[in-house]
Formats: C-alpha cells, sequence, structure tokens
C-alpha cells in the first residue's frame, strides 16, 4: 500500500498472534482499523451448516476488514494463518484522518475498489462447477499452489472440501507425469 497508509499506521500500537489464534469473531464491537505487518489473516464465515467460508486472507500490508469501517460490529471472523503481526488504528482515527487527507481518499478508494474486484473475483471462481475450473481461476490469478500446508486454506477459499481438492492434484501430478514419458 501507499505511503500514505504506511505513515498512517506508523505509531499504533501493535498485537502479535499465533497461528489459529482468533482476532475478532462475528459479533465483536469494531474498535479498530488493523494493517497486516507480518503474517497472513483470514476473514472467514461459518454458514449454519458448518461449512467454513474464507472471504479474504490479508497479507503483510494489506488493511483486515476494511468493509467494518462504518459497522459497530463484525460480520465475520478474523483467524490468523501463520504467525502474524497486526497493527491497530483505532476507527475514529482512521476515519478522521480521511476527513482530513484528500489523497487518503484517494488512496482508499483504490484500496476498496481492488477488494471488491477482487472478491466479486473470488464469487466467479465458487460458482465455477468442478474442482478443475475453480483451481485453474484461483492459479490465473496467484500463478502458483501455496506450500503444501495450506492446501487445506486453498480449498476453503475456492469453496471445495480438502479431499476434492487433494484429488485434483493428484489428478493434475499424474497427468502431468504421464506427458513427460
Amino acid at each position: 500500500m501507499p505511503d500514505v497508509i504506511d505513515e498512517l499506521f506508523s505509531n499504533v500500537v501493535t498485537r502479535q498472534y499465533s497461528a489459529g489464534e482468533t482476532l475478532f469473531s462475528v459479533g465483536d464491537t469494531v474498535k479498530a482499523m488493523m494493517r497486516v505487518n507480518m503474517g497472513a489473516i483470514a476473514l472467514r464465515r461459518v454458514t449454519e451448516s458448518g461449512t467454513v467460508l474464507t472471504l479474504h486472507v490479508a497479507r503483510r500490508g494489506e488493511v483486515l476488514a476494511e468493509a467494518s469501517l462504518h459497522s459497530a460490529r463484525y460480520h465475520c471472523e478474523a483467524t490468523a494463518r501463520e504467525t502474524s503481526e497486526v497493527a491497530l488504528l483505532p476507527t475514529h482515527e482512521f476515519r478522521d484522518a480521511l476527513r482530513r487527507d484528500a489523497d487518503l481518499v484517494e488512496i482508499w478508494v483504490r484500496i476498496l475498489s481492488r477488494t471488491v474486484q477482487e472478491t466479486r473475483m473470488r464469487a466467479e471462481i465458487r460458482t465455477l462447477r468442478t474442482v478443475s475450473d475453480r483451481l485453474d481461476a484461483w492459479l490465473s490469478l496467484n500463478n502458483s499452489l501455496p506450500p503444501r500446508g495450506q492446501w487445506q486454506e486453498l480449498a476453503a477459499e475456492i469453496g471445495t472440501s480438502r479431499e476434492a481438492l487433494y484429488r485434483e492434484l493428484s489428478r493434475r501430478k499424474e497427468t502431468a507425469g504421464k506427458l513427460r514419458n
């Protein structure tokens, strides 16, 4: 993110989270805007049937749960995917900064626009019928698979079971092996 965002989050409280630790839960009061300094934080929602949907994964330099700026309560949960550090800026200070700084507003609009585009693409991926098509679409955006230990999170992100994803990855490995022979 641009320097103005760096400056905004430069002298604020930071907090460390271990992998699997929850930053906030559905219904918690929104008190601060959060920026990921290190690690990765997953925004997730659990459906009534128990399915975990990964809405977004915020990584280093990204503002987390940006849609919560004008909300009283969170509508999803945030969990650290790995050891992470998050900078916390009270929401009222963030809103005050937006009122004072037109450059910040412009940058914030760009960030929100990009987030909307990415969210729409993730929604589109989930509408694809096959795991193969979903994986192809995801790879077109991300260029390569995450490390093996994060494949379960990838399955949640594309809206399939980890078993179905593992079968698809295995099928692709077998096909690639046959092509080399």
